[in-house]
Order: C-alpha cells, then sequence, then structure tokens
C-alpha cells in the first residue's frame, strides 16, 4: 500500500477503484473524487487497486490517492484484495475511465447516511451521453438481464450493470464476495436481495470514452461483452438456484401425486379418456423430479446461508430422527405395495403378463414410495451436514 503525503485520516467513504493502464485519465479521475467528496460535505479517501504495467499508480499518488498494488486478476477479485485496506464505513465503486462522474457523488452520501446499506447507481434515471453506450447494451443486454434479474428475485432494480454503486463496509463484508470477474456486479445485487439489505437506486451521469482511450470490453475483442453478459446470467441462476427448484418441485410434486395416487388401484376414466398404467407412470416421474428439485432448492438455502432464518426454518420442518423414521415408513409401505407383482412375476415363471392388472397400478405406487423414502433419507442427510458446515463456517 501506498500512501500520498495529504492523506486523510477516519475517513467516513472509501471510494475504491479497481485500475489497469489508466494513465489517460487516472488523474482527472482522482481530482474528480476529491470535487465530489468536497461538494458532498463528507471526509473521504480515494483507493486505487491497480494492475497497471504504465504510468497509472504514480500518477494517482501523485493526485493524492492511495495505491494497492495488485496481479491482475480481475474485477471482482480486485475488490476483494481492497477489503483489508477499507478504512471508512461506506465504500463507494466504479471505473477510473472517467465514464461514471464522480463529482457527483451526494446522492450516494445522502442515502448512505439515511441508513441504506446498499446503494445502485442507474445510468438509466440518469443521463447517458450520446455515443457513452453501444446501442446493443442500451436497449438489449442491459434491459434483458435487468429484467431477468427483477424477475427471478422480485426486485425493482433499473440497471443492474451500472459500475457506480455504494454498500457498506459491514455489508460488504458479509456477502462474501467470491466473484473473480465481470459477475462480481451481479453478485452484488443478488446477495443484497437474498440478505434483506436496504437498498436505493441513485441518478448517475454516465459519459463516453476519452479520446484515445478503448474501454476494456473492446480491448478483449467482439466477444467479450457476450461473455461478460452470459457469466452475469450464470451468477444470477447460480445464486438464485432455488428459484428453479422450490416452487416448481411443488408444483411437480403436487401433480405427479394427482396424477398417481388416484390410479393406485386400476384405470380411472374421465370423460372419454382412460387413464391406466402409463400415466400413473407419467405422474411417477413427475413426483420424483418434483421433490427431488424440492429438496435440493431446500439444500441450496442452507448452503447459501444468507439469513439464518431459513436454515433454521428447514431443520424445523426436517429434524434428523422423525423425518427418517418417515423415510423408512415410506420405504416399507412401498416395498408392502410392490410385493404382490414382484410375487405374481415369480409365481408365472418370471413372465410379466400384459396388462398386469391391479397389482401393477398398486405396485407404481409401491415404487414411488419406496424411491421417496430414499431420497427423503438421503436429503435429510445431505441437508443436516450442509447445516453443520453453515454453523461452522459462521462460527455459531
Amino acid at each position: 500500500m501506498t500512501v500520498p503525503e495529504d492523506d486523510v485520516r477516519d475517513p467516513e467513504l472509501s471510494i475504491v477503484i479497481p485500475a489497469v493502464n489508466e494513465e489517460i485519465t487516472i488523474g482527472d479521475f482522482v481530482d474528480w473524487c476529491k470535487q465530489g467528496l468536497r461538494d458532498a460535505g463528507v471526509n473521504g479517501e480515494i483507493l486505487i487497486i491497480d494492475s497497471s504495467t504504465d504510468m497509472t499508480p504514480q500518477i494517482a499518488l501523485e493526485h493524492g490517492a492511495r495505491v494497492l498494488k495488485t496481479p491482475k486478476r480481475g474485477l471482482g477479485r480486485a475488490y476483494i484484495d481492497a477489503i483489508p485496506f477499507i478504512r471508512a464505513p461506506y465504500v463507494l465503486m466504479g471505473d477510473a475511465d472517467c465514464t461514471y462522474d464522480f463529482r457527483q457523488i451526494s446522492g450516494f452520501v445522502e442515502r448512505f447516511r439515511e441508513g441504506y446499506q446498499f446503494i445502485m447507481g442507474s445510468r438509466f434515471k440518469g443521463y447517458i451521453e450520446p455515443q457513452a453506450m453501444p446501442a446493443l447494451h442500451r436497449h438489449f443486454g442491459t434491459p434483458l438481464t435487468t429484467t431477468i434479474l427483477n424477475f427471478l428475485y422480485s426486485t425493482g432494480f433499473s440497471d443492474i450493470h451500472c459500475g457506480m454503486r455504494g454498500i457498506t463496509t459491514d455489508a460488504l463484508i458479509r456477502i462474501e464476495l467470491e466473484s473473480q470477474s465481470w459477475q462480481y456486479a451481479s453478485e452484488m445485487v443478488l446477495k443484497s436481495v437474498c440478505l434483506k439489505l436496504r437498498t436505493a437506486e441513485v441518478p448517475v451521469r454516465f459519459l463516453k470514452d476519452r479520446e484515445g482511450r478503448l474501454s476494456h470490453l473492446k480491448r478483449s475483442g467482439w466477444f467479450e461483452p457476450w461473455r461478460a453478459g452470459w457469466i452475469n446470467l450464470a451468477a444470477m441462476f447460480v445464486y438464485g438456484a432455488d428459484f428453479f427448484l422450490l416452487r416448481p418441485g411443488l408444483a411437480l410434486l403436487f401433480i405427479g401425486l394427482m396424477i398417481t395416487l388416484p390410479l393406485t388401484f386400476g384405470p380411472v376414466t374421465l370423460g372419454g379418456i382412460t387413464l391406466s398404467l402409463y400415466f400413473s407412470l407419467v405422474g411417477l416421474t413427475l413426483a420424483v423430479v418434483g421433490l427431488q428439485s424440492f429438496y435440493l432448492g431446500c439444500v441450496a438455502q442452507v448452503i447459501y446461508d444468507y439469513l439464518p432464518t431459513s436454515k433454521e426454518y428447514w431443520l424445523r420442518l426436517f429434524p434428523y430422527t422423525r423425518t427418517v423414521i418417515l423415510a423408512a415408513a415410506q420405504c416399507v409401505t412401498g416395498f408392502c405395495l410392490t410385493m404382490p407383482l414382484v410375487a405374481k412375476y415369480v409365481t408365472d415363471g418370471f413372465v410379466l403378463p400384459f396388462p398386469v392388472g391391479p397389482s401393477g397400478h398398486i405396485a407404481v405406487t409401491g415404487l414411488l414410495l419406496l424411491i421417496f423414502g430414499f431420497m427423503t433419507f438421503t436429503f435429510t442427510l445431505v441437508l443436516h451436514a450442509a447445516a453443520f458446515k453453515a454453523r461452522k463456517r459462521s462460527g455459531s
């Protein structure tokens, strides 16, 4: 860590910025930050996480920024590396390329002082300079991924990819940022929702690149924006795995049971349609897929361990002894229902007649219970193991 001569003491706000070869803009950027701090009436530090091979760190230091030298390992990793060196209770993030106007940060400071823990900048609610954002990003990529995230997580963000954002240092530590690259942006938004942080949006100004400067996305080639969008979507799906598992799983389970159980004692005719053994097998498949999805969703929430209430809820609903006994009862009942068909198969010389009759329908329900019993037992083991690991990680 390199410290400037006019370093501030006891900052209220840390402006934390990754930088890679930004010697064209870094001097003006630090000056913008200082102006923004003065205008907002806040005592703050400017911390540059630098992975450059040019004069970026020297220029930043000369203009009054702290400089932390790190290997080039991605945007997300830069913020992870910076956490131990942040001195203020509030953190403002962004880019060092003078595309986000850090002369206007008072909105973030006001929201912090009002008690908000995560503050997203919004270019769409603010100002986008002509030619600052490619049309593909402005009208397709960013609106689409923002809509997907809002749908998955029941949120109301307008610009989830805005790089200018604020978070309290305490919340930054609590979200346990893991992403090494572009997907850190989505991970922060998702975890802020899962942790139920108090969240707000602030309009920001987004400006086009300086003459002679090429953005990092353009430096990496035409495919980089698509790759960045894909890994951000992957982060949404991974950190929101329970969205695809819990409720859809319950729905499939219900539909499967509604098909299989009424057919336990033979075909059922509804109007001109006869539901027979094939429908029982379809119902069995849906019910098994549904129960597996639901169980995986429960485990995912415990592994995330965002809120202790989720973990405690599932442990109360599935206590070890009672759930294992239920699993054993399912297996025994399923075995008993399946045995008549097995016995008939043996006595008939290992030839299964078709149609198999009522014993076949009963056996399908028996197989369903056998599978349910095994899945419930293994789920109980994994659930309690995941809860133990989560408690160990949190130190509780």
